[in-house]
């Protein structure tokens, strides 16, 4: 009998004891930890066994006044007159503890989150100090981001991040503001805020100012209030469509800037004059990446009809592979969905688009008893008009529609209400360029996916929000001048 793969590979546990959680958490505000004015507490667990991890604070509207109170004396007094030499100097001290903390980080983002270690490990911390180091280095040299102009800062900037990236979102938002001399009052959400709380440790060990970033935990009303409130001169939200639509409402007609990142119904194009192979392991990493918890992930496989069939043997194959389990464990490929919510909402899709006359394949796996998981899923024989192909899943579920000329793909492409990212797999650089220059997505990979660097503007177009992050395009969004 020959021997089972799966079986080849032993555990490889993390080990959980170098993260420290804490029983319960308060507010970062003014450079201190302090109790929240309610009483109110949500508990994170685990998503990989459901067991509780920590309680946390949920900040009120009181709490919220107090967070922008102190961002704005610091804004106005000790951050606003350092030098921005000076300033860069403190996000490299971050981008260094980030990675001098990266094992312990990592591991606090897995059992927060339920990604898998090597992801934390390998992609998350890794970006985050990048973001860091990049903007570090941009601080003194705003003046090159706005060519004749005299670029100062808005002032306080209210930002809220999602769970699917807690510390990488964290740094995409605070790293800019921060380089542009803003401060910051973020919250965090509610399922993930483990990794956001030791950040703000991160900032009294480098001695950043008081009041130059807060934290407020809660749920939505803290949110609520974050955004809303009549102190903050930039708001930048990354989450869903429907979210993101209540606060360009609510902010319609002040003067506050807003930069929304929102969902997506990423476009995956394989052309039949691809490298098949290569193409396949990137439209597995673009959609089982981080459970399909990903904003820009390709979860609309668009194969041209000659090499249909090929392709999702050849899928079907490589996805039956991955591993699904303990998310700390190394040889992990697939983590657990992060709340129960979340899986829920991924089943019913599932279920939808399988009473649409979808073939429904998922990979035979077996799944833990405790926590909450869901099985690499691949839908074939899907089209236009299915809802599986027009709404965000954000999980491990993967659409595949057929096309037979360049045109097709590109208007199958565009055919949704999202607009961020998009894939074009194919040998020939002139069909790349011509499919890229057509596709309505603001980031368009080329015989990859998932890509990211903190030189390079990410966002993207109608239901997908606007404004750009990373890149001096992403500097512009926190500068006035």
């Amino acid at each position: 009998m020959a021997e089972d793969p799966i079986l080849s590979y032993a555990p490889a546990p993390e080990d959980r004891s170098v993260a420290s959680v804490a029983p319960s958490y308060g507010l970062f505000v003014d450079g201190e930890f302090v109790a929240p004015e309610g009483e109110d507490h949500i508990t994170t667990v685990n998503p990989a066994d459901a067991e509780p991890l920590s309680t946390i604070a949920v900040a009120t509207r009181a709490d919220v006044d107090r967070a922008m109170a102190a961002a704005r004396r610091a804004s106005t007094g000790v951050w606003s007159t350092m030098p921005a030499a000076e300033r860069g100097k403190y996000l490299f001290r971050i981008a260094r503890v980030v990675q001098e903390r990266s094992r312990e980080l990592a591991v606090l983002e897995t059992l927060d989150n339920g990604k898998p270690i090597r992801e934390s490990r390998d992609v998350d911390l890794p970006l985050a100090a990048a973001h860091f180091f990049y903007h570090a280095g941009w601080a003194d040299k705003l003046h090159f981001a706005t060519p004749g102009g005299s670029p100062h800062p808005l002032g306080v900037a209210a930002q809220v991040i999602p769970w699917n990236f807690p510390l990488l979102m964290l740094a995409w938002k605070i790293a800019p503001a921060l380089a542009t001399g803003n401060t910051v009052v973020l919250k965090p959400a509610e399922t993930t805020p483990l990794t956001a709380l030791a950040f703000a440790d991160i900032c009294q060990e480098v001695d950043l100012p008081p009041g130059v970033v807060n934290i407020v935990t809660g749920a939505e009303e803290t949110g609520q209030a974050l955004v809303n409130h009549p102190d903050a001169d930039k708001v930048a939200f990354t989450g869903s469509t429907a979210v993101g639509r209540e606060i360009a409402r609510s902010l319609a007609g002040r003067n506050t800037r807003l930069t929304l990142e929102l969902g997506g119904k990423g476009a995956n194009i394989v052309y039949d004059d691809a490298a098949l192979d290569q193409a396949v392991e990137g439209i597995v990493g673009g959609v089982f990446f981080n459970q399909g918890h990903v904003c820009c992930a390709g979860s609309r496989l668009l194969v041209q009809e000659s090499v249909a069939d090929e392709v999702l043997a050849a899928l079907k194959e490589r996805v039956s592979l991955l591993r699904v389990g303990d998310p700390l464990d190394k040889n992990t490929d697939l983590g657990a969905i992060n709340s129960a919510a979340q899986l829920d909402r991924i089943r019913q899709l599932t279920e939808v688009g399988t009473q649409e006359a979808a073939d429904c394949w998922t990979a035979p796996c077996t799944l833990p008893e405790r926590g909450y998981w869901f099985p690499p899923t691949v839908l074939s024989g899907v089209t236009q008009a299915h809802r599986i192909a027009q709404e965000e899943v954000f999980g491990p579920v993967l659409s595949v529609l057929t096309f037979r000329t360049p045109e097709e793909a590109v208007a199958k492409a565009n055919n949704t209400a999202y607009g961020l990212s998009a894939g074009v797999w194919s040998e020939k650089s002139s069909k790349l360029a011509w499919t890229a220059e057509r596709l309505r997505a603001g980031v368009i990979w080329a015989n990859t996916f998932n890509k990211l660097d903190p030189a390079s503007p990410f966002g993207g177009y109608k239901e997908s929000g606007y404004g750009r992050e990373g890149g001096w395009h992403g500097l512009e969004a926190y500068l006035n001048g």
